[in-house]
């Protein structure tokens, strides 16, 4: 008398490991019509753009997957020299720096002793930051020292950069407050 064989035996997957001597289910009997039918994310993208992570100054290689001009999904970059395709916990999320919800796509503004936010147009807010700096270039500049030696300085403002600039964007800063006469500039960047 013959054995039937049951159904629900073929889609147990412990069962096909067995039957095919794999029994780390590394195989094919692993396999499932679920994982038969997944395909990559980066498979439909229409185009990939290579960047640069913007958490830090390592500078790690990145391939940005673009479908329809939006970002379908953000990768490391195994030709980078500096990363070679990894990226850290951070780097790794940063797509939902870019597509997340909880990202604010509008200049807030709190008024002094306010108490709500407000949204601002950018132009009015670049125009309210040239304004104040120029207003405290102006009250503050020292042409020179009581003792008659030049400085061309002001001390009223002064600037702290982060670990996201990399060494071009804070020599391009540094020509900017030195043409300002802004003499207190810099970095926490301890890389």
């Amino acid at each position: 008398m013959a054995r039937r064989k049951l159904p629900l035996l073929d889609r147990w997957p412990l069962a096909r490991q067995l039957a095919a001597g794999d029994l780390k289910g590394l195989g094919e009997s692993a396999a499932s019509a679920r994982s038969s039918a997944l395909r990559p994310r980066t498979e439909g993208a229409d185009r990939v753009v290579r960047s640069v992570c913007p958490y830090c100054a390592v500078g790690c290689g990145q391939l940005v997957y673009v479908k329809d001009d939006k970002i379908t999904d953000i990768e490391g970059d195994p030709s980078s020299p500096i990363s070679e395709g990894c990226l850290c916990p951070k780097g790794a999320a940063t797509m939902q720096l870019v597509t997340g919800d909880q990202r604010h796509r509008h200049v807030l503004y709190r008024r002094p002793y306010g108490t709500t936010w407000e949204e601002l147009p950018l132009e009015t807010a670049m125009d309210m930051v040239a304004d104040r700096v120029k207003s405290a270039r102006d009250n503050h500049w020292q042409q020179a020292l009581d003792d008659g030696r030049q400085t061309s300085r002001t001390t009223a403002i002064a600037h702290l950069g982060g670990a996201t600039l990399d060494n071009e964007e804070n020599y391009l800063l540094k020509k900017l407050y030195t043409a300002l006469g802004i003499i207190q500039v810099e970095n926490q960047a301890r890389i």
